[in-house]
């Protein structure tokens, strides 16, 4: 689905349970301008299509141990096909690897780590090498403090149909 393919009220949805997906659908009924049966109709068939992979819970890592952040480059030996799909199928398996980007420039790949040791990261790291041939080196970047975290997508709302 693109973008074009979503009406106002799809993307007007988005935007707010991106931001609290705990509202109701008569609260964001009234925020969107649509009955609460048809928010609900809407929400389920964005999930059904896709859209909408996930409804999570934003944790404070602070009241949960304070894990650390790990920002780290990958770089790969060989652009194989069934290498790296390989590879993402392994980084995909790990908890701790919350994100993975393939990037251009120096690296190949910036994951987004948390470990809740330098120790825990270390095995990790030392389990991808071991794992995965393709995987040259890797960089290391430990995040010293957290300004901002989310995964929100952003949805412009005033695109014209």
């Amino acid at each position: 689905m693109r973008i074009a393919d979503l009406d106002p009220f799809d993307r007007k949805l988005l935007a707010l349970v991106q931001k609290d997906a705990d509202q109701t659908a008569d609260m964001l009924a009234e925020k969107v301008g649509l009955s609460a049966s048809a928010v609900s109709r809407r929400l389920k068939r964005l999930k059904a299509e896709g859209v909408i992979t996930a409804t999570v819970a934003v944790v404070d890592p602070a009241k949960v141990g304070k894990p650390t952040f790990f920002i780290t480059g990958l770089e790969i030996e060989r652009e194989r096909p069934e290498m790296l799909a390989s590879l993402r199928r392994w980084l995909a398996a790990e908890d701790q690897v919350q994100e993975v980007f393939y990037v251009t420039g120096g690296t190949d790949f910036i994951l987004i780590i948390a470990a809740p040791d330098v120790e825990a990261y270390d095995a990790l790291m030392g389990r991808l090498m071991a794992d995965n041939a393709t995987v040259r080196r890797f960089t290391t970047n430990v995040a010293l403090g957290i300004s901002k975290r989310g995964l929100s997508v952003p949805i412009p709302t005033d695109i014209q149909d």
